[in-house]
């Protein structure tokens, strides 16, 4: 019995990708050490699972295929910066969902009952923001000089996609970061 670390999930295509690559550039010329997500790996998460038996994959992918045929194909874009838990304290900094929010949400609703039933997934305390994470900040010094820049990129357009399918990817996490390996796919295939 092989343990996964899994979560379900939206590629946010090169365009996007792209644009938030260089956005990360800018904020790093603030001299913060900010632990900058990479490019390759940039996705809006859905739901983390975590440490998953190998042998629940199937049950998985198929409770996703089931939430996707709910939901038709549908416009993600993003823009603006933000930070959790503030902007003036940030230790997560994150650029916003603007088209497709409501979407995600209802995604995001849907999948956890069934993911939950599978016993996979622990519903978490707070509630859920779709978001596309940048970076994690290293400690309250670095927080400040990216506190500082934050409000420079109020209006920052990220560029949109269009989503087609849900993913579950798995996670390996490495001496030089996380790697994310896309394992099952699901059609949004609604109405």
């Amino acid at each position: 019995m092989a343990r996964l670390k899994l979560f379900t999930g939206i590629d946010v295509g090169g365009v996007i990708r792209g644009k938030a690559a260089t956005l990360q550039q800018r904020l790093s010329d603030s001299g913060a050490n900010v632990n900058w997500a990479a490019a390759e790996n940039f996705h809006i998460t859905l739901n983390f699972l975590g440490d998953v038996d190998d042998r629940d994959l199937h049950g998985i992918c198929r409770a996703v295929a089931d939430v996707a045929k709910t939901e038709p194909p549908f416009r993600l874009g993003i823009s603006g910066v933000g930070a959790f838990p503030t902007p003036r304290r940030p230790k997560i900094v994150w650029a916003a969902i603007t088209d497709g929010l409501d979407v995600l949400q209802r995604i995001h609703a849907a999948a956890e009952p069934k993911l939950t039933a599978l016993g996979v997934y622990r519903r978490e305390e707070r509630g859920y923001t779709p978001h596309l994470t940048l970076g994690r900040v290293k400690d309250e010094t670095d927080g400040n000089l990216i506190a500082a820049e934050l409000p420079k990129y109020a209006e920052w357009n990220g560029g949109d996609t269009y989503v087609q399918e849900i993913l579950v990817y798995s996670s390996d996490l490495r001496r030089d970061g996380p790697v994310y390996s896309v394992i099952g796919r699901a059609a949004l295939s609604g109405r």
